[in-house]
């Protein structure tokens, strides 16, 4: 079975897609950047305070999955800059303890001028 998550705990989709799409146990996020989930505005300047911001995303919209960034299997990130890449590490390590198979790649250049987005492919957790 084929679903859909939207929740209000992460930015409204900027395009035509959905937050994530669930196939079976397997949730496949989009991309999350650094929006807040109220104003959907940018949040922070720096790679570190748009970290915390793109992984507080993808856990809501997660976890309005039927899962967690615990039981992520997959990520891949997105960044404007690799000279950030030291940066975002420290702030993904927080977030990411289980310490998913992960791709990352410098891009140039992301929505609304952002300076990371991170993607994930997790599992559903068991209830």
């Amino acid at each position: 079975m084929i679903t859909k998550t939207n929740t209000p705990k992460a930015p409204a989709a900027i395009g035509p897609y959905s937050q994530a799409i669930s196939a079976g146990e397997l949730v496949f996020t989009s991309g999350q950047i650094p929006l807040d989930p109220e104003s959907g505005a940018v949040t922070g300047d720096g790679i570190t305070e748009q970290t915390h911001r793109v992984c507080k995303n993808l856990a809501a919209v997660l976890e309005a999955s039927g899962a967690s960034l615990n039981t992520v299997i997959k990520t891949t990130c997105f960044l404007s800059d690799m000279a950030d890449f030291a940066a975002f590490n420290a702030v993904y390590t927080e977030y990411f303890t289980g310490c998913p198979a992960r791709s990352c790649v410098a891009v140039k250049s992301l929505p609304r001028g952002v300076l990371v987005e991170v993607e994930a492919i997790a599992i559903k957790e068991m209830a």
